[in-house]
């Protein structure tokens, strides 16, 4: 399998921007503070993330999939310590 430069920097971008979200889950699960967060912000990310995940799987686009896949986990592992801890 031949990846061309496209897929390429769809993989170098879909890494980049799903490891941005690790500090904040790594910052909420060691504190346990979501005082700061917002809520709809999270909720209409989350959904957004879903409908991404959605649009990759039907467009068999592997470094959307891949990327939303693991942020949607990320993210929504956010809002449910947000929903659950305030």
């Amino acid at each position: 399998m031949t990846l061309n430069l496209v897929t390429v920097i769809g993989f170098i971008a879909s890494i980049l921007t799903t490891a941005s979200f690790v500090p904040q889950v790594w910052k909420v699960l060691k504190t346990k503070a979501t005082r700061d967060l917002s809520l709809p912000m999270y909720l209409s990310f989350v959904l957004g993330v879903a409908c991404w995940l959605a649009y990759g799987i039907l467009n068999h686009d592997a470094p959307v999939i891949v990327a939303n896949a693991i942020t949607l986990i990320l993210a929504g592992s956010v809002l449910v310590m947000k929903i659950r801890l305030d």
